[in-house]
């Protein structure tokens, strides 16, 4: 039960630390926590573990909340600056894939001790990457179009609940098999890939229902930059 109670707590410390970005930096806090969430959250999705007697990547509720990040973003200040904050976590990544790959080529002096910790890591990163860019940028459009046209429809703020959820549960669904597909298609067995498939998927839902409530507290959070 362990993990289960540390990704439980986990979860809720990346939606309290995403609440704290944007109470004192406003919007350029959501823009920097979807840029940092995008890479770490590619970092972290080379580790695998079991959960709810799953086996799961990591990374997954960092990755989710930068679909909290573009909702309140969209909510608040619209659906430009939602796809603005798309495209930069899209460029974050892009520039540590290429960082990274370029660090590694630099031939390691005697005393180093990372090097070969970095290869196990970023070595995998460039497919990993590339998978999660393509599944990022569709899904992130796709979670900002229907959060859009779902405002159209429900529009109250009591029912941004219908808005947030409805957008993420299903945009999550094509990010999931778009990643999986790629980055582990043919890596591991096809049932232990149908494994990563579904909890990835099963852990985005409860991380996105779980969201709601911060939702509803950053619409009523006054950032510093505002006041």
């Amino acid at each position: 039960m362990f993990n289960e109670i540390f990704g439980l707590s986990f979860v809720l410390v990346n939606f309290i630390m995403l609440l704290i970005m944007y109470k004192f930096f406003g919007k350029a806090g959501l823009f920097a926590w979807v840029a940092i969430s995008t890479i770490l959250a590619n970092i972290q999705v080379t580790k695998t573990i079991e959960i709810i007697g799953l086996t799961a990547t990591l990374g997954n509720s960092l990755y989710a909340s930068t679909f909290l990040a573009t909702d309140i973003l969209n909510e608040k200040y619209g659906k430009k600056d939602a796809q603005k904050a798309v495209w930069l976590g899209f460029f974050s990544l892009l520039i540590m894939i290429v960082a990274m790959q370029f660090g590694m080529k630099f031939i390691p002096a005697a005393s180093d001790f990372a090097d070969e910790s970095l290869h196990t890591i970023f070595g995998l990163i460039p497919q990993i990457a590339i998978a999660s860019m393509f599944a990022y940028l569709a899904s992130q459009h796709l979670d900002v179009w229907i959060f859009t046209a779902l405002r159209k429809i429900f529009s109250s703020d009591g029912q941004f609940w219908i808005r947030n959820n409805g957008s993420t549960l299903i945009s999550q669904l094509l990010d999931t098999l778009i990643f999986t597909s790629i980055a582990f298609f043919g890596v591991y067995s096809f049932d232990v890939w149908i494994q990563i498939f579904l909890s990835t998927y099963i852990l985005k839902f409860i991380v996105s229902v779980l969201d709601t409530p911060f939702g509803y507290l950053a619409k009523i959070i006054k950032p510093a930059d505002e006041k």
